[in-house]
């Protein structure tokens, strides 16, 4: 017996498992207990998991409206296999991510061809994401990892010059409620939402020692690399919708149960009063 003590004591998971256990037992257990020597066993059970489903529906509710509690999966940029690392211009095309081939050759400087890029990104609906926008520093640490995994570059010898996104990103997620939709709660659909940034590298610099390090510079004759990624919307609230809708409607049964049994208690006291007078 001692020894199973100090096990209990020792092993964390088993120890957690244990308190949730028995603190889940004597919490509703308690409750029922008092409900059952004042209502009956069936009716105080009944009582007590309709209180219980109501209590879990509101708990819902509240995780469903902050986006706390339970978690799914929360949004981030993903990898498009094959289609990541874009480090030519023509292979732009070649990749999905513009309609038509860039008119564009070996002797084209990169300046020139990435202004040829930009306008047909726009002609397609695609964005300009505003560098002080929360969007473009997130889409630019994300590029970041993806270009060292793929060994495009080392940390430090490039800079994101711009950010492309797909105009609007307002409908990219339905259904959404509202005159302007922004009742956005019932949100668990989306279409794919790509996201394409555009990377220059940076000029050698010659480094000596005793020096301070030299500002680094964009090397306008290297060509634009491109980095193609799909935006994943997540499932941040849906445990929590689930547990909502799930515990309401087991909710609505329950109180129609005991609704249901208030109507047949009635009934047979008013036929024991008609048979009795």
């Amino acid at each position: 017996m001692l020894s199973t003590l100090l096990a209990v004591n020792w092993e964390p998971e088993l120890r957690g498992i244990l308190t949730v256990v028995l603190g889940a037992a004597v919490w509703m257990g308690s409750i029922y207990l008092i409900l059952g020597t004042n209502l009956g066993a069936r009716l105080g059970f009944l009582v007590a998991l309709t209180g219980l489903m109501g209590w879990i529906a509101l708990m819902g509710t509240v995780w469903w409206i902050y986006g706390i509690g339970l978690k799914g999966e929360v949004p981030e940029w993903k990898q498009i296999p094959g289609r990541t690392v874009i480090q030519e211009v023509d292979l732009l095309f070649q990749a999905g991510v513009l309609d038509e081939p860039v008119a564009v050759d070996s002797e084209t400087e990169a300046v020139a061809a990435a202004d040829a890029v930009r306008s047909q990104l726009e002609s397609q609906g695609w964005a300009q994401v505003a560098e002080s926008a929360p969007e473009f520093g997130q889409a630019q640490v994300s590029a970041g990892v993806f270009l060292e995994e793929e060994g495009a570059f080392e940390p430090g010898e490039f800079e994101v010059t711009a950010v492309y996104e797909v105009d609007p990103p307002a409908e990219s997620a339905y259904p959404k409620l509202g005159p302007n939709g922004e009742f956005d709660q019932l949100a668990f659909f989306h279409k794919p939402y790509y996201t394409l940034v555009e990377v220059a590298p940076y000029e050698d610099q010659r480094v000596e020692e005793g020096r301070a390090p030299i500002a680094p510079v964009v090397d306008e004759d290297q060509p634009r690399q491109y980095v193609y990624m799909v935006r994943d919307l997540g499932s941040l609230r849906e445990p929590a919708a689930y547990i909502t809708i799930g515990s309401t409607l087991m909710f609505l049964v329950l109180c129609w149960l005991l609704h249901r049994r208030d109507r047949f208690v009635a009934e047979n006291r008013a036929r024991k009063a008609l048979e009795q007078g």
